[in-house]
């Protein structure tokens, strides 16, 4: 509770001394929507998805890294749920959850899709098939190493209020993958990922947001549409189908 505790009120410090507002407010106006707002938010995602549809069906996509916070759990587990048994590509997870309940939601992942879901273990090799939480506490990277692709975990300064954050995993992996990274940002509360998000974008990669509507809070996706760096905003339910479109698109990574 002291660690949730502190998480909480770093969060909230960040988001209170901002000069600027940012789309993490966007939840208290969903309360009462307008006809005005609700016609320009569809356009967003509507001119985004449209503009870049051409784009992502050439990409070849080597890894996925997921970015997730308020609402992650369930949102994982329909996530991991939907995608096959078969998909090509490995994976990361980046949940804002304290010690001890990241390997709780491993277990529940894995029990529940049927994937193995585990917590990353520093050093070890990242590969097809393997789906890595980070541990709570720590920060989740990968680094290039010879011909292998191996974990690396940090504690470091907390990014956005936290450890794990999502920006330093994104960072790493459009360092090691390039444009043959596709980052997933879930529903959260803060701005956490929109900087990873820029950083795979800038190498050409892929990002895929969830929508507003089935997202318990529309923060950190919401940013990440806000900076015009989502190549698909999605409903939660139709994210496993993108991302298995998307990786078999090209069956054999060009990286790994």
């Amino acid at each position: 509770m002291a660690h949730v505790q502190r998480e909480l009120i770093g969060k909230i410090r960040d988001l209170t001394h901002r000069t600027k507002p940012t789309v993490t407010a966007q939840p208290t106006v969903r309360q009462q929507p307008t006809a005005a707002r609700a016609q320009s938010v569809g356009a967003t995602a509507q001119n985004s998805t449209a503009a870049r549809g051409s784009m992502t069906g050439s990409k070849t996509v080597s890894v996925v890294a997921i970015g997730v916070s308020t609402g992650g759990p369930e949102a994982l587990t329909k996530v991991m749920h939907g995608i096959p048994k078969t998909f090509s590509v490995p994976i990361l997870i980046t949940q804002h959850m304290p010690p001890v309940f990241t390997a709780l939601l491993a277990e529940r992942l894995s029990a529940q899709s049927g994937h193995v879901v585990h917590e990353a273990v520093e050093g070890e090799e990242f590969v097809p098939g393997v789906i890595l939480i980070a541990p709570g506490d720590f920060h989740l990277t990968v680094r290039r190493e010879k011909t292998k692709v191996c974990v690396r975990l940090n504690q470091g300064s907390p990014e956005n209020s936290c450890r794990p954050a999502v920006d330093p995993m994104f960072r790493s992996v459009a360092e090691c993958y390039g444009h043959h990274a596709l980052g997933v940002i879930l529903t959260g509360m803060g701005t956490d990922g929109a900087e990873g998000a820029k950083a795979i974008h800038s190498q050409g990669g892929l990002i895929f947001v969830q929508d507003e509507e089935t997202s318990v809070v529309w923060g950190m996706p919401g940013n990440v549409v806000k900076l015009d760096l989502a190549d698909r905003i999605l409903p939660l339910a139709q994210i496993p189908t993108e991302l298995t479109r998307a990786v078999e698109a090209s069956r054999q990574p060009a990286l790994v």
